[in-house]
């Protein structure tokens, strides 16, 4: 019961945070990048009157991990951006998948079947406190070739929270990232898409590049897999960055839909593609 609060919430303040994303920031380019064959502007809300009404993280909120392994490497510090990466850039025709909030045992195996059938790679922007509890699902991520990003630990408003809390939200998560697949996250995507000074100048520090996304799919309103359909097969063009989600809530909808505008993106001649991992 206090996962459907959650999630109930959630889509509560995901409503607000699309209805903000005209505000948004502009386009931005991932250049000088290179990337593995196997997706323009993604929202980023100004903070309004709903926004400001945002979750305080989960109520099943976990406590933090500690153990005594080898001590962590410093990550690689990157230059502090302005605004977040929105789209690929490349030559012909190439997009890139990426999903949200999980993972999750209901759904997101689905999801890795799909890919993997297809014999390609995405991008799941995973909560810390889902893979606490299903840290096999995200070294089968990794060992699958695809890209393990961070979503922070409690998916919160950022620009809600003290620098401190952002800190935590990113660190902790970075860290069980880093004990499930054996590497810490290279890139971070802000929860609603809402992000501010603090996540950029944090992120850098972490050595995570902020990546945004082009094509929302909307499924978290769960308005019916032709929907998503239509929406991923009519916004497919060169650079674009496809929102989807793995968890958050009922993501029957997702898994279906997949299975219909992968193969439609295949032989339609796109390629989807993957930041290469920086050494």
């Amino acid at each position: 019961m206090q996962k459907d609060h959650f999630f109930t919430r959630r889509r509560m303040l995901l409503a607000g945070a699309a209805a903000l994303g005209a505000a948004g920031t502009a386009g931005g380019v991932l250049a000088g990048r290179s990337q593995e064959t196997t997706g323009t502007a993604a929202p980023a809300p100004v903070p309004g009157p709903q926004a400001r009404q945002a979750l305080k993280g989960s109520t099943f909120r976990l406590q933090p991990l500690t153990g005594d392994g080898p001590p962590r490497a410093a990550p690689r510090k990157l230059k502090v951006r302005r605004e977040p990466i929105l789209r690929i850039s490349g030559r012909g025709r190439q997009m890139m998948l990426t999903f949200d909030d999980g993972p999750n045992p209901d759904y997101t195996p689905h999801i890795l079947d799909t890919l993997a059938k297809y014999d390609v790679r995405a991008m799941f922007f995973v909560c810390g406190e889902c893979v606490a509890d299903y840290k096999e699902l995200v070294a089968r991520m990794a060992d699958e070739g695809h890209v393990v990003g961070n979503h922070t630990w409690t998916h919160p408003l950022l620009t809600t929270l003290h620098r401190k809390e952002i800190r935590s939200e990113m660190e902790r998560t970075s860290d069980i990232i880093e004990d499930a697949c054996g590497e810490r996250p290279q890139w971070f995507r802000a929860p609603y898409g809402a992000w501010n000074r603090a996540a950029f100048q944090l992120g850098a520090k972490m050595g995570m590049e902020p990546m945004a996304w082009t094509l929302d799919t909307t499924d978290w309103m769960e308005p019916g897999a032709d929907t998503i359909i239509d929406r991923v097969e009519s916004g497919a063009a060169p650079g674009v960055v496809v929102l989807s989600h793995d968890a958050g809530g009922d993501r029957s909808e997702t898994v279906h839909a997949i299975r219909e505008w992968l193969p439609y993106l295949l032989d339609s001649g796109y390629h989807l593609t993957v930041p290469r991992r920086r050494v």
